[in-house]
């Protein structure tokens, strides 16, 4: 097959206008869109590279670094994964991801900012309380909210990575867990289900959430009381995926979907009279690679559903994790685990050596010389981007 050519911005180009002349969005949504369309190109400025070796130049248009352009999140993934590595432990992990009801979805897209507060809020609570019943030990939690389905349709879940086992309240050991177990689905279900709802009903009560289009009834609280009441009544699914072995694996799997966006360039294969045409894994029917083609609005529309609030992060640390302790907790517990003869200066290098494969070849090789590296020697950016 040819290779691609046909990129999200040249279709948020073509029809971006007439979207907006049908729909009204807020000005974070639009600002994401026009950052897309104009990432590398003259809008941003530029910058000059010039070879350390060789001396050749050359100059480039600057990137938007947009949180949701496929052109920068590969750049900014990589980049959070090196940050990373110092901060595995050698324990083996596991995968867990945790659902909703397609019952809130709506809720969940007119609240976003509060409804997805409570998803993180349910879920680290029920794994935090339930490691700590369990083994005695506080564990932590590496968590990532996705919004999309590989159709581009609203589907929001987290992925969370825990270490197997946690640190003891007194920090002078770390109790392991088994390798292919630990908690019960069942019981995370019931708990999260609890956390959540309980959550939920308060920022009801607090009026801080709204009910807006096809929920304006649940202004009423009798029909809110019923939906509630449904809600209870619900199975909520949680996946429990296979374990990783390590933290090679761990590293893998974050190096592919922690700056995961709605759809990636590579996906796209053709627009043509309007329509986009892209693959997508079927997995209700044993993953198997299709092709779906939409009308190019709804395309926008769909992809626009992803677009998070101002502000808000999607990826999130719990527990010994937590940002302000995450150095201090982690340099102990493997100072523990060292103690318990693992080899961490391996699995460090380990680590560096997937790293080496997740990012591949250094893009900044002088193209000219082949041996320099190009680096940055002046930067332009236009009047409405600089600070006065």
């Amino acid at each position: 097959m040819e290779k691609n050519k046909i990129e999200i911005a040249d279709i948020f180009k073509d029809k971006f206008g007439e979207f907006l002349t049908k729909y009204n969005l807020p000005s974070d949504k639009i600002k994401a869109i026009n950052a897309i369309i104009n990432c590398r190109t003259s809008a941003y400025g530029y910058h000059i590279d010039k070879c350390d070796e060789c001396g050749d130049t050359k100059i480039s248009y600057n990137s938007c670094r947009n949180r949701h352009c496929p052109k920068c999140q590969s750049l900014a993934g990589k980049k959070w994964l090196e940050k990373r590595i110092k901060e595995l432990l050698p324990v083996h992990y596991f995968h867990v991801v945790f659902t909703i009801p397609d019952d809130l979805n709506l809720v969940m897209l007119t609240n976003q900012k509060k409804m997805y507060q409570i998803f993180f809020e349910a879920m680290s609570q029920t794994l935090l309380d339930l490691s700590k019943d369990k083994y005695k030990a506080r564990t932590g939690i590496i968590s990532i909210l996705h919004t999309c389905g590989q159709n581009i349709s609203y589907h929001p879940h987290i992925h969370c990575i825990i270490p197997g086992g946690g640190l003891t309240e007194d920090k002078s050991n770390w109790n392991h867990s088994k390798k292919n177990f630990l908690i019960s689905i069942k019981v995370l279900s019931q708990v999260f289900k609890g956390k959540f709802m309980e959550l939920f009903k308060n920022s009801c009560k607090k009026k801080e959430i709204s009910f807006t289009g096809e929920n304006v009834k649940l202004n009423n609280k009798f029909n809110l009381k019923r939906f509630i009441d449904n809600l209870y009544n619900k199975s909520w699914i949680i996946f429990a995926k296979k374990p990783f072995g390590g933290p090679k694996q761990v590293l893998k799997y974050l190096g592919r979907y922690t700056h995961k966006i709605a759809i990636s360039n590579s996906r796209i294969l053709k627009y043509e009279d309007g329509k986009v045409s892209f693959t997508w894994k079927d997995y209700k029917d044993d993953g198997k690679k299709k092709i779906m083609t939409l009308d190019a609005l709804e395309f926008i529309r769909r992809f626009l559903l992803h677009i998070l609030p101002s502000g808000f992060f999607k990826i999130r640390y719990y527990g010994i994790f937590s940002n302000c302790i995450r150095k201090k907790m982690t340099d102990l517990c493997r100072e523990i685990l060292n103690k318990a003869n693992n080899n961490i200066s391996k699995i460090v290098e380990d680590c560096e050596e997937i790293l080496n494969e997740i990012i591949g070849e250094k893009t900044n090789i002088c193209s000219c010389c082949k041996k320099g590296n190009m680096q940055i020697i002046s930067t332009y950016y236009p009047p409405w981007m600089r600070k006065n």
